[in-house]
């Protein structure tokens, strides 16, 4: 066994412990903020389903992709894994309301 701590114990290095905590945190933050998300685009399928608007909305989608490339770039984060990042979330969004029309007929 390495020198290293296990998983699931704190490393005995205070300044790699004190990292790793705030990656929990943030780890911790991306995951309610991505289920609060869910929940309102949930709320949009069913909505389109209900008025029979499309499951997908292209250029919103185009739009949303470029806003989100330019604060990448003014936050200094790549904006080729932010727009993967979001068309990953987008493709799970239109699957979501995909199921929510099929569940409407």
């Amino acid at each position: 066994m390495s020198s290293e701590a296990s998983s699931n114990e704190t490393p005995t290095d205070p300044v790699l412990a004190g990292f790793r905590k705030s990656i929990d945190n943030i780890d911790a933050a991306l995951i309610h903020m991505l289920a609060e998300r869910f929940r309102i685009t949930q709320a949009v399928g069913e909505y389109k389903a209900k008025v029979t608007l499309p499951p997908a909305d292209p250029a919103r989608e185009e739009r949303q992709i470029a806003r989100l490339r330019k604060l990448s770039e003014e936050a200094d984060l790549d904006p080729e894994f932010s727009e993967k990042f979001l068309r990953f979330i987008i493709d799970e969004v239109i699957r979501h309301h995909e199921k929510a029309q099929s569940n409407q007929r």
